[in-house]
């Protein structure tokens, strides 16, 4: 059985603080990639909000195109709020996954969706924050992975270092 993985595509990412948020996501989902495409996140980087360091053990990939670096044997996953996409609680996620996630300030092209496998959406009233976008699609990969995660993620060895409380 091969590895199970995750990678995140960022269509020409604007905003530096989402992209930390996003890598504190990756790093605390374990994805294995982040890929971005496009010129505004390179000229905003400076001001990236990496809190948690996960640049450190997650690639940050600038790419020409999100479509000229699939990870191997990775199946395409759009997350976009359009119409005939499946909800996200419905969706079974691929053990190699490459979710494709479109910019703040517009939607993924149709030339890219048609590349993906699938494509998924999170039912909100409005759309959400590209980050919290991400947090979400990475927690309900995790949540659906199954039980044995609580094992692999004890409270005591992830908390932040402030807090010693028990219940």
């Amino acid at each position: 059985m091969s590895k199970k993985s995750s990678h995140i595509g960022l269509v020409n990412p604007k905003n530096p603080v989402n992209v930390g948020m996003i890598m504190r996501a990756a790093g605390c989902f374990e994805a294995d990639t982040v890929f971005y495409s496009g010129v505004r996140f390179a000229r905003a980087q400076k001001f990236a909000a990496d809190t948690k360091n996960a640049t450190k053990k997650i690639a940050l990939v600038e790419v020409e195109n999100l479509l000229d670096d699939i990870p191997p044997g990775a199946t395409l996953v759009a997350v976009e709020l359009i119409e005939g996409a499946t909800p996200l609680m419905d969706f079974v996620h691929p053990d190699n996954a490459y979710y494709i996630f479109g910019p703040e300030d517009g939607s993924i092209k149709k030339e890219l969706l048609d590349h993906c496998k699938h494509v998924v959406y999170i039912p909100t009233i409005g759309c959400m924050n590209l980050a919290a976008t991400v947090h979400v699609v990475l927690y309900d990969r995790m949540v659906k992975s199954g039980r044995d995660v609580i094992e692999q993620r004890p409270v005591a060895e992830n908390r932040d270092v402030n807090n010693k409380i028990r219940i």
